[in-house]
């Protein structure tokens, strides 16, 4: 059961045909770049972990094919390339992992089939923690009860590689014996729900109820739904989540029974490029798929049809958004659980906390004087300190607003923002950050310049515990990139948006040679927090001369 979904074997990407699912399970063996077109165009493979997996393997077949006594035809294989991402539009990750194992194409096939490799290997890890980080939220605001859950489509191992996403969620609560029950909707017009979902809750044990698609408000409103749990193929900048078709009336039935709506997806479904949910092409499918089901009609020929793959769920819909980083948006979960949250404040409430946490750090000896800065996010434009003032004696005012896309000043407040505004910003443009700090605590600013010293552009630690702490997808180890220092410090968060553009899978912290450290996370306290972890396990190295040290078997 907990075996990947997909495998490489010989030069082929082998899954489970979907098409043939519950029936059959059938082994789908793709050796071509048309079979990894079609696999994900008919649904053979589908789910957006899935078939960002299969894309990057579809990269690597591509560049075997190109192949001819041993010269790569590296045009060919860009050209494959655009060609499978271009089989599904609406799902980001497809993209995403052509785009990340294409960027390995200098190193030959064996680099590119090192990357797809290490993408199979990296989804289970991160579902894994994405699905932990929401069955503890889910558990949080339902409470300590045996749970009713409702999900819709399929977000289990069949859609990601292994584990899953919103099922995964589902699958640790049932393990802990909080799951009462799963309602699984159906999911027209392809059955998803009923013919993937009921057959992967019943290979893991877990009670369930089918439902067609049009009940699930009225079991809402009957109470028997505590949570709605959904993965997502695309999540904008302004947190609208694309998901299959069904789910934005899903969340407004949530909505009105004020009924937390969580969904869960790896931080790959993030697409900050992309500012609105508006702005997302929603395909339209085959009209087949409407007017019959498994080769019978069920309407007049040649009826017209409105079949669009996915609907756009707005961002105030959604209680939460959860990834392996934990949980993204919580605004309304605050609300519902009467807390507060930085993604809602005002620009004069993020103020007074960016002056308050400035001052603590400020205390510490790691923002002497004006230098280092902080900034909190709010949709598309980002709260951040004032250049040239004083962290110790910062006050709510002494911030200015700027946009998140160019980092220029969207207030009239006349005051210029920090220097470092742009490593800011281009920590928001590529990752789901609410919050990022710019320190300069003495021992990892150290250990910065004694690795950038050495020609290192990534610094490892291992062993440490303080690890946990720095959002690192494994909790024992962690890369963490060194950045060059340059008097031009535009250029120094351009360097930072190339790298977390093209290592998606790069920790929440970051070191600069001279210049301090970069952390960020979903709230302030959690991007000051990593600023601790780091700075203290870089006293620890420094203390004992190590930064890898053996942990036992347990």
């Amino acid at each position: 059961m907990d075996q990947s979904s997909i495998t490489w074997a010989d030069g082929a990407l082998v899954t489970i045909d979907q098409r043939a699912l519950p029936h059959e399970v059938r082994e789908l063996r793709i050796t071509t770049v048309d079979e990894v077109i079609d696999a994900i165009k008919t649904l053979a493979v589908r789910g957006a972990p899935a078939i960002g997996v299969c894309g990057a393997f579809g990269v690597v077949i591509a560049a075997r094919a190109a192949t001819a006594d041993g010269v790569l035809d590296t045009a060919r294989v860009e050209a494959e390339a655009a060609r499978i991402a271009d089989a599904r539009p609406t799902a980001v990750n497809l993209a995403w992992g052509v785009q990340r194992t294409l960027a390995k194409l200098p190193g030959g096939v064996p680099a590119l089939e090192a990357e797809a490799l290490e993408l199979l290997a990296e989804d289970g890890r991160v579902n894994l923690a994405a699905a932990t980080a929401a069955a503890d939220l889910i558990q949080r605001l339902c409470g300590d009860r045996p749970l009713r859950l409702l999900t819709h489509c399929n977000t289990g191992r069949l859609a990601t590689t292994a584990w899953g996403t919103a099922i995964g969620a589902l699958r640790v609560l049932h393990e802990r014996g909080a799951l009462a029950e799963v309602i699984v909707d159906e999911t027209r017009p392809l059955l998803q729900g009923a013919r993937l979902t009921a057959w992967e809750m019943a290979e893991a044990g877990i009670p369930h109820r089918l439902t067609i698609d049009s009940a699930a408000a009225w079991a809402m409103a009957t109470e028997q739904v505590d949570a709605v749990v959904v993965g997502a193929d695309r999540i904008t900048a302004d947190g609208a989540v694309a998901n299959k078709i069904g789910t934005y009336m899903l969340a407004i039935a949530a909505a009105h029974h004020g009924i937390p709506f969580i969904v869960v997806a790896p931080e790959s479904t993030r697409d900050i490029s992309t500012a609105r949910g508006s702005d997302i092409v929603v395909e339209q499918r085959a009209a087949a798929e409407v007017t019959g089901f498994g080769g019978v009609a069920t309407a007049p020929e040649g009826t017209a049809t409105f079949n669009p793959a996915f609907d756009v769920t707005p961002a105030d819909l959604v209680t939460a958004v959860v990834t392996e980083f934990g949980v993204l948006e919580d605004a309304a979960a605050a609300r519902t659980s009467a807390g507060t949250t930085t993604a809602t404040a005002s620009a004069s409430t993020a103020g007074a906390e960016i002056a308050e946490i400035a001052r603590g750090l400020y205390a510490s000896g790691w923002m002497p004087g004006t230098a280092g800065n902080i900034s909190v996010r709010h949709g598309d434009t980002a709260v951040i300190t004032a250049s040239g003032l004083s962290k110790g004696e910062l006050t709510a005012a002494d911030t200015v607003t700027v946009a998140v896309v160019d980092s220029k000043p969207v207030d009239a407040s006349g005051r210029k923002p920090s220097a470092e505004t742009t490593i800011h910003t281009a920590v928001y443009r590529t990752r789901g950050a609410d919050a990022v700090v710019h320190v300069h605590p003495p021992h990892a600013t150290a250990v910065a310049i004694e690795t950038a010293g050495s020609g290192v552009t990534t610094t490892r630690f291992a062993g440490y515990e303080l690890i946990k702490g720095l959002g690192s997808a494994r909790p024992d180890l962690i890369d963490i990139p060194v950045f060059p220092n340059h008097a031009d410090v535009p250029r120094i968060g351009a360097d930072i948006e190339k790298y977390l553009t093209e290592h998606p899978e790069a920790p929440p912290v970051l070191f600069i040679a001279g210049h301090g450290i970069t952390t960020w996370g979903a709230s302030l306290a959690q991007a000051r927090d990593r600023a601790e972890c780091l700075e203290a396990m870089c006293e620890l190295t420094t203390l004992t001369g190590q930064r890898e040290i053996a942990v036992g078997d347990n």
